[in-house]
């Protein structure tokens, strides 16, 4: 017959336990932004600089709704990417004929 082993104890590290990291464990560090060695400052610099979502815009263009025919949303969309901003474009220079 085979016996039971007796089950192996693992010691439990509660994490409270751990020193607290103090500024000279922060300055023997190495600091990296990706795969580049930086200082401490240059790391910390970084760091704040870190933003999340969509960068701000620059005020300059306003979001609206236009309606236009299909012939010709249809022909500045052949044109490939960056169609708006070629028909944003070409409104432009109609302005500049058309303006008062």
């Amino acid at each position: 017959m085979i016996a039971k082993k007796k089950s192996t104890r693992s010691t439990w590290i509660d994490p409270d336990d751990a020193p607290e990291l103090t500024d000279e464990d922060f300055a023997r560090g190495v600091w990296t932004i990706g795969e580049k060695v930086v200082s401490r400052e240059e790391a910390l610099k970084a760091l704040n600089k870190v933003t999340r979502g969509r960068p701000a815009g620059t005020a300059t263009k306003s979001s609206t709704t236009v309606r236009f025919d299909n012939d010709v949303l249809d022909a500045f969309k052949a044109s490939g990417k960056g169609w708006q901003s070629r028909m944003n474009a070409a409104l432009r220079d109609w302005l500049k004929e058309h303006r008062p």
